[in-house]
């Protein structure tokens, strides 16, 4: 029987191939690969945000589409469209990039608001609509977005129905010296990037889930996580006396079931057949981050969605080992 930690190391080691450090993103992917959940990538240009991506689809060895998202994009260039057909005289669906295991929207927040929305039904249902048709997309499937800041020029943020539906929103930071240096001594003569091999597969994907479905998740720590979540709705409530709040919204049931989902992914990849609330503590930020709605005064007091998850962490109490 394939093991977390065995069937995590043959996907990094080959990654690590064309990507250099990035360990914790690379952990969350694999997650989100065994919760059945779409991750969001955030980060600046540059951070192989794309390269990481396309390096993971080409190790599992599934079908991956590279998205290009900008302003000009249709929604029928995502999911395809209904092309007439003169030898048979009739309409026939084309179908789009979106028919793929592994979908790369690379700078999602670059495209207006109705290719954000041809993507709700794939994320959620795992279909399309074509000519008054549901279209099932293949199984697994994937979703996969990177974005920019939305601070810089021609990005947009995400309507918050899509938001919620990414298990993780994961911010790509810098690499550090040690990781930099070493990119440079790879790749700075090299004119051709290394080539990477299938080291497992969409099928045995599938089956790993029924490892993860079977990680025991006490009662107590499924109601710590229902109380993380339910914090941060608390937050939102009106202040007595007129004082400000710092969230305008909490999260939604869907938060909890992706805590619950990625706790239990990560107990087993880790080896573990239960999962500890530290665990929990552990994915909090990234299930979290991209489902609290900040206010104005949050954001004049530079207060991040990272912070309000800490904050409310900090003041959740933690099941006792006994009764996890």
């Amino acid at each position: 029987m394939l093991t977390g930690p065995v069937w995590s190391e043959k996907i990094r080691a080959e990654i690590a191939k064309a990507v250099i450090g990035q360990h914790d993103v690379i952990e969350r992917l694999l997650l989100a690969l065994l919760a059945n959940g779409h991750v969001l990538l955030e980060g600046m240009p540059g951070l192989a945000k794309t390269l990481l991506v396309k390096s993971l689809g080409t190790a599992l060895g599934v079908q991956c589409e590279r998205i290009q998202f900008t302003p000009d994009l249709l929604p029928s260039d995502v999911v395809g469209t209904m092309i007439f057909s003169p030898k048979d005289a009739a309409f026939a669906p084309h179908r789009g990039p979106i028919f793929a295991n592994l979908v790369l929207a690379d700078e999602i927040n670059r495209a207006p608001a109705k290719v954000q929305s041809a993507l709700l039904e794939a994320m959620q249902e795992r279909q399309v609509t074509l000519g008054g048709q549901t279209h099932p997309l293949p199984k697994p499937f994937f979703v996969m977005a990177t974005q920019n800041p939305v601070e810089q020029e021609g990005t947009y943020p995400l309507p918050e129905a899509q938001t919620d539906r990414f298990l993780f929103k994961l911010l790509v930071d810098y690499p550090t010296l040690a990781d930099e240096t070493a990119v440079m001594s790879r790749w700075g003569q090299v004119t051709k990037s290394p080539a990477l091999v299938p080291v497992s597969s969409g099928e045995e994907l599938l089956s790993l889930r029924a490892a993860v479905d079977a990680v025991h998740v006490a009662p107590a720590v499924q109601a710590y996580i229902i109380a993380i979540v339910r914090a941060t709705r608390d937050l939102a409530k009106p202040i007595p006396g007129g004082k400000a709040r710092h969230v305008s919204y909490g999260a939604s049931p869907r938060a909890s079931l992706a805590l619950y989902q990625a706790a239990k992914a990560l107990a087993w990849l880790r080896g573990q057949d239960f999962v500890a609330p530290v665990l929990v503590q552990e994915l909090a930020p990234d299930v979290l981050r991209h489902r609290i709605g900040l206010t104005y005064e949050a954001e004049a007091e530079n207060l991040s969605a990272d912070s309000i998850v800490a904050q409310v962490l900090a003041q959740t109490p933690m099941p006792s080992a006994a009764t996890t």
